[in-house]
């Protein structure tokens, strides 16, 4: 259970990430951002990163095997990054659109998953 809680907080903590880094380019002509200067969309930014914060933090609390979760250092790390690249793309699908997935994005998340098996994989 504490690996799925882990998994869950990681994947929603990298939503709040894709919007502040990536949300601020996509909104820029449709809301009040069209107007504001690169030191508000920074305020605008960390404030959306408080909240990746706010669960990245104990989604690695609970899902680091020394605090009794199932997952290793380089695991967490693997899961994080994985969640990353797939909330990313379905950012782009679902929110930018205008970008196109293409057959060398589909070989590189081949890739990855088959890293995530080796970090995964008990040798």
């Amino acid at each position: 259970m504490r690996g799925l809680i882990t998994i869950i907080l990681l994947a929603l903590s990298n939503l709040f990430m894709t919007i502040a880094w990536y949300g601020h380019l996509q909104w820029k002509e449709t809301s009040w951002l069209k107007h504001a200067g690169i030191w508000s969309i920074i305020l605008f930014s960390w404030g959306l990163a408080f909240f990746e914060y706010v669960l990245q933090v104990p989604a690695n609390k609970l899902g680091f095997k020394a605090n009794g979760g199932p997952f290793t250092f380089f695991e967490l790390k693997t899961i994080q990054e994985a969640l990353s690249l797939i909330v990313f793309t379905l950012f782009l699908i679902f929110v930018v659109k205008s970008e196109k997935l293409a057959w060398n994005h589909f070989v590189g998340f081949g890739l990855i998953i088959l890293a995530v098996i080796v970090i995964f994989k008990k040798w």
